[in-house]
């Protein structure tokens, strides 16, 4: 077997190469040895979840040099190499040749470590500045357990939290540059003057579901098509603010009808193989209205599923 076939390709977002350490949050003396000689990535929630990088690394901080915080609000990252990282949420302070970016701007372009981290951080952070109180009681909650848990004056306990999604192409399983492949515009995604950006389906799996019936479920409920044979092919975080996107594949007839629901999708076509990898390739292909086609971000699962699809052949 190749060096390549064992290293199977996975989304963007589900690489890294920190330790979680699990076994440290509940240790208050080594987290605060640790905290002394860590590194700290700065996340700001108010501004949905960003951070700093120069270049397509992170911006790191010493401790000295990051945002002050208490010992319960530093959030314990794990470990790599044997330098401890840590995540404050907190406003980014101002560091010369930054720029500020959020997971989608760049996270396909950071390494293994750099993406582990961020997104990480970001989820923590999203979870705990949503969480300030129990939903049952209404209790304030505070932070502990190295940033993993939330407890209230009673000691209950609250654990993050991560909402499944299913996301999927849907193909017609034909190989070469003529198979097709069945992508949607969201009713909720601005539209930039000329240009429509198509993507994979995706909904929320509900409760008593399984994620392949949520799948078969989803795409028909919002372009009324009928799939077969849903096959699970990856997953990543995605903590906008808190879910999983549990990728697929699946099958459908494109001499079928498409009946989008105009509440979920405004637009949905089929495309060719050879019509997405010419988007990828920078040449502009246009739907049947003239608009040009865009294609989901790098940082999606989205675009691993399409880019995996249109390697197939």
């Amino acid at each position: 077997m190749t060096e390549a076939a064992r290293r199977r390709a996975v989304p963007p977002l589900a690489r890294s190469t920190v330790d979680r350490a699990a076994h440290r949050r509940t240790d208050a003396d080594w987290l605060a040895l640790a905290w002394s000689r860590s590194r700290v990535v700065v996340v700001d929630i108010a501004g949905g979840g960003r951070f700093l990088v120069t270049g397509d690394s992170l911006v790191l901080f010493a401790p000295e040099g990051a945002p002050a915080a208490d010992p319960a609000d530093r959030l314990f990252l794990g470990e790599h190499d044997g330098t401890p990282y840590f995540a404050v949420a907190a406003p980014l302070p101002d560091v010369a040749g930054a720029r500020t970016v959020n997971l989608r701007d760049v996270g396909h372009a950071l390494d293994d470590r750099d993406a582990g981290l961020a997104i990480t951080a970001v989820a923590l952070a999203h979870w705990h500045a949503a969480h300030a109180y129990a939903p049952a009681t209404g209790r304030p909650t505070t932070p502990s357990g190295g940033g993993w848990v939330r407890t209230d004056e009673e000691g209950e306990q609250l654990w993050p939290r991560t909402d499944p999604a299913v996301i999927v192409l849907v193909n017609d399983g034909v190989a070469g540059p003529d198979g097709r492949c069945l992508l949607g515009h969201n009713a909720g995604w601005a539209v930039a003057p000329g240009v429509r950006r198509f993507s994979c389906l995706a909904g929320f799996v509900e409760p008593g579901e399984s994620a392949e019936a949520a799948v078969v479920r989803e795409v028909f409920e919002e372009v009324g098509v009928v799939v077969a044979d849903p096959t699970y092919v990856g997953s990543q975080a995605w903590p906008f603010p808190g879910s999983l996107m549990l990728g697929f594949t699946a099958y459908a007839d494109p001499a079928a009808p498409v009946r989008v629901d105009p509440t979920e999708i405004t637009h949905a076509h089929w495309f060719t193989r050879s019509e997405v990898a010419a988007v990828f390739g920078g040449e502009v292909v246009r739907t049947g209205d003239g608009e040009r086609v865009g294609l989901p971000m790098g940082a999606s699962i989205a675009h691993f599923l399409v880019t995996e699809w249109v390697n197939e052949s």
